[in-house]
């Protein structure tokens, strides 16, 4: 009797799960961009949104949550209800470097489902057209003959951790000033109140493609597809590689089913035609990843960030 309670439980709450599978989404869901408007996740996030809106038959809404270098959207989607009618897109920082740099972010890989990998964020410094600087050599050579400053989208950025790479490679110091995005320190660079700038390659397309900013280097493993004549970090002898990869978040606890949803939808939107149009307009690398390879990176990434700061100096707020 005991038995056939226990079954009857089981089957019950496997209908229940099953019915809410078909029943999600219910209403409209947010996708959280944890940076500020006007960069390249703005388009691409709601070239997504978009996708999710027909595939779904729900309205997506596309917001931004900045501060703390992705942390306060990301901690916003972590304590939403998980259900996967919130979401974040995001670069790995909040998830997997922060936690490591600043006490109590509730932004550890724990508190998060991964859905899929989209895209990497080639990073990249950039400097004014009329600068005498002309690849990441010359760059270290004039931190080492005057003082500089760069500019970078926040506090513990993967950006501003490329640029540390490169100081304790070539023994060199620069200035950071930290901002909310790219835009405004890009902004800085032109007006000539920066020196430089340490940045998501894609979100400084336009400044590139119209000739008002010149990209010095990379810090990926290899050349971005659209610039292939600047050179790598590690290509111009120094050894700086920060791989930025971006992705869709649920909160932890979300129901398989609706991940598994979710999951297929991000696996189309990111293959559709207006998503690829989008991207290569923006000059974003697209990069699918599965939820159970997604998730494994990031996993593996928060591991080693831990002796890697500690390697770098960097110790916990």
């Amino acid at each position: 009797m005991r038995a056939a309670r226990l079954l009857g439980a089981v089957l019950a709450a496997s209908l229940a799960l099953t019915g809410s599978a078909r029943a999600f989404p219910d209403r409209p869901i947010t996708i959280v961009l944890p940076y500020s408007p006007g960069s390249a996740a703005d388009s691409y996030g709601r070239a997504l949104g978009e996708h999710f809106t027909r595939v779904l038959g729900q309205s997506v809404v596309v917001t931004n949550r900045d501060g703390g270098s992705g942390v306060v959207g990301m901690r916003f989607v972590a304590t939403s209800p998980p259900d996967g009618h919130t979401l974040g897109l995001t670069p790995m920082t909040a998830i997997v470097v922060q936690p490591h740099l600043v006490r109590n972010t509730g932004t550890e890989p724990a508190n998060f489902a991964p859905v899929c990998g989209t895209n990497e964020n080639v990073l990249g410094v950039l400097v004014r057209p009329d600068s005498a600087i002309r690849d990441l050599p010359g760059l270290v050579a004039e931190g080492k003959r005057r003082a500089m400053s760069y500019g970078s989208p926040g506090p513990n950025s993967l950006p501003q951790l490329a640029v540390f790479r490169v100081q304790r490679a070539a023994g060199v110091e620069f200035n950071h000033i930290p901002f909310r995005g790219d835009p405004p320190h890009l902004n800085e660079v032109l007006a000539g109140r920066l020196d430089f700038s340490a940045a998501v390659v894609a979100s400084a397309a336009g400044l590139l493609d119209s000739g008002r900013m010149r990209l010095l280097a990379v810090f990926s493993d290899t050349r971005h597809p659209d610039y292939p004549d600047v050179p790598t970090a590690r290509e111009q002898g120094i050894d700086a590689l920060q791989y930025s990869p971006v992705g869709l978040y649920a909160p932890a606890g979300t129901p398989e089913p609706v991940l598994a949803r979710l999951e297929e939808a991000c696996r189309s939107g990111v293959h559709e035609e207006s998503f690829q149009r989008i991207a290569k307009q923006l000059r974003l690398v697209v990069n699918y990843r599965s939820r159970a390879d997604f998730t494994r990176l990031i996993r593996s990434e928060y591991e080693a960030y831990g002796p890697m700061m500690r390697a770098l100096g960097v110790t916990p707020d």
